[in-house]
């Protein structure tokens, strides 16, 4: 398997160095040239395999230059340590007969980012040796990701102490919760750096993409003996963990008895930078039944819009809302899915990211369209919504969700009313409710939260719900800040130059 650029000046990329790179050099993104596809012996085969074999397998179709050991190891440092995940690393929680939530964040941070960049840098790490420098001097790579929140902590996480890897981190100032915040801002690691920027998420990821594509920035970090790359669901390494949670989700179903093998079923995701969606829809060109990919967007809806539309328009107002992770108006991984619908029109996602860049604004062809609204269908769910689902959800089935799991089931809802479909559904959980403590405290309990911090709001929740607190989350208050950088959005560059100095 090599990989080619969405933008079509790149191709024959192997696996190992699509992930070092991160994104391509012409700024498109990394895709797998041939496509994989699982037959119904080898899914039946696949439905009996713990996570951490699904993993392996499915790895082994897309990461091809790596050995089976290196997979191994790979998945084994990432999945097989119960002081990362439990020994259930999926669970699928059964809400109601036709609807189940796939809970992602009983990781080391609490999020559902923790199920790829647990791995992602072992891929790197393995990729490190298979591709040394010419000049034989050690290769480091620097990381940089702009984060609406959970990203940054579970990259940091990820990536702390790594050998040949320093990671940066940028985030919104006043666009995450309290509770990412202290996260991120207590991280400890030797070569960790964290930075507030005065902006959104949008003007994050918007100068993160400018400094890698900026080729005298670059050929000066590569004199200093650094070369870039992403943890963002850019990176192809990032991108491919997501799809496993997928199938076993669906093999979880299996084994209760909720459907038979090869009957098909609908997944419901909030979306904002559309990674963990486009997993999804890998998820289902390789062979698993999916019947409806749901995309639920907050009142940053400008992906169901586009999905509802075929025009993506970016010129609106940016609200910041009890989602945060879903506070986007530029979604980075949408052009792998234009990719694939716009039958791999690579001239066309070339123009179209140029307008965007430029204008703000694009529209794609009725076929294109079409293509996307046969697997798709979108709405969004308002901040009132959103906060009922919470308290509806918590209140009918004694079940404790976050805000971006309340706006999925939300649009959920709206899918089944619209739709009249009642095919057994799995609802995408990304983060433990204590992440958002005081929004779901607000939604479930009476109480009156202007004296307390966001740290007693913890111990207040779980008391009233008798929901264990994550361990990841217990004494953040005491532990010391060690980033407290702030910076414009035109120094980031400067801040990550003073970062590899």
């Amino acid at each position: 398997m090599t990989y080619a650029s969405t933008r079509g000046t790149v191709s024959g990329v192997q696996f190992s160095e699509a992930v070092l790179k991160g994104i391509a050099p012409d700024g498109g993104l990394f895709i797998p040239e041939e496509p994989v596809r699982f037959d119904s012996l080898e899914i039946a085969t696949m439905s009996e395999m713990n996570y951490k074999d699904l993993a392996k397998t499915i790895f082994s179709r897309y990461a091809t230059d790596f050995t089976e050991e290196e997979l191994d190891t790979c998945v084994e440092h990432a999945y097989g340590s119960e002081s990362a995940f439990p020994e259930t690393v999926a669970p699928l929680s059964f809400v109601t007969d036709t609807l189940s939530v796939l809970e992602l964040w009983h990781g080391p941070t609490s999020a559902f980012k923790d199920m790829a960049l647990q791995i992602l840098p072992e891929f790197m790490s393995v990729a490190l040796k298979k591709h040394p420098r010419e000049d034989g001097k050690a290769r480091q790579i620097a990381i940089l990701t702009a984060t609406s929140g959970d990203t940054g902590k579970a990259a940091l996480e990820g990536f702390k102490d790594v050998d040949g890897i320093r990671i940066m981190v940028f985030y919104p100032e006043n666009g995450v919760s309290e509770m990412q915040k202290y996260q991120m801002i207590t991280q400890e690691g030797s070569n960790v750096r964290v930075m507030a920027v005065r902006g959104n998420f949008d003007d994050a990821q918007t100068g993160v993409k400018k400094i890698f594509t900026d080729d005298a920035l670059n050929q000066e970090f590569n004199a200093r003996g650094f070369e870039l790359s992403s943890a963002n669901s850019i990176n192809i390494g990032r991108l491919l963990p997501q799809i496993v949670y997928y199938y076993y989700a669906y093999f979880t179903l299996v084994r209760n008895e909720k459907v038979k093998l090869g009957t098909k079923v609908n997944f419901v995701v909030p979306t904002g930078n559309f990674g963990n969606i486009l997993a999804c829809y890998y998820a289902m060109k390789s062979g698993l039944p999916v019947n409806r990919i749901i995309c639920a967007t907050n009142d940053n809806c400008v992906v169901s819009d586009f999905i509802n539309t075929g025009t993506y328009d970016a010129n609106r107002p940016f609200n910041l809302t009890i989602s945060p992770a879903m506070d986007i108006l530029v979604s980075s991984n949408l052009e792998r899915l234009l990719y694939h619908a716009s039958g791999e029109n690579v001239k066309m996602i070339g123009k179209i990211m140029d307008e965007l860049k430029t204008a703000g604004v694009y529209s794609v062809d009725r076929k294109t369209l079409a293509n996307i609204s046969t697997v798709f269908w979108a709405d969004s769910g308002t901040e009132t919504e959103t906060m009922e689902t919470i308290r509806s959800v918590y209140k009918e089935d004694q079940y404790l969700i976050d805000p971006h799991t309340a706006v999925g089931l939300n649009v959920y809802d709206k899918y089944v009313i619209s739709t009249g479909d009642m095919t057994q559904a799995v609802a995408v959980s990304t983060a433990s409710p204590f992440k958002f403590n005081k929004s779901v405290l607000q939604a479930v309990s009476e109480d009156t939260l202007k004296e307390m911090t966001e740290f007693e709001m913890l111990t207040v929740l779980s008391e009233k719900t008798g929901c264990a607190i994550p361990t990841p989350l217990t004494g953040l208050d005491q532990k010391p800040v060690l980033h407290s950088g702030v910076c414009d959005v035109e120094k980031m560059r400067d801040a990550v130059s003073d970062f590899l100095k």
